[in-house]
């Protein structure tokens, strides 16, 4: 299975969003074909969590597109924003998704203990 596109899946996810009634914007635009995708959710209750990337270990071969991890699970939101500084400096292509939700919907199922 060929991966599909960073922008495409962003897209997509955004356009999913709205349509769920869900508070999504793209807060920073990485590379077109190959960046990496983190989605901020913030509860609007002073808690958040942060997904990212799956380990490769955790990925089946050929059988999913993109899975996720939670990254931080409790921290507040400029505790999200400091991770996300730190990880931009690292890998300048990657994209960010950031949501608004007070029921802490994401619409992707993150591998690993949910959040």
């Amino acid at each position: 299975m060929s991966r599909i596109r960073s922008d495409f899946w962003v897209s997509a996810h955004l356009r999913r969003c709205a349509l769920e009634g869900i508070d999504a914007v793209l807060r920073r635009r990485g590379s077109e074909e190959a960046g990496s995708i983190y989605i901020s959710i913030d509860r609007l209750d002073g808690t958040a969590y942060l997904l990212g990337p799956a380990p490769q270990m955790l990925v089946p071969d050929g059988e999913v597109d993109r899975l996720f991890s939670v990254l931080l699970a409790d921290p507040t939101p400029l505790d999200i924003e400091e991770r996300m500084r730190r990880e931009i400096r690292f890998d300048p292509d990657l994209w960010w998704i950031g949501i608004d939700d007070r029921r802490g919907r994401s619409l992707v199922e993150p591998v690993g203990p949910a959040p």
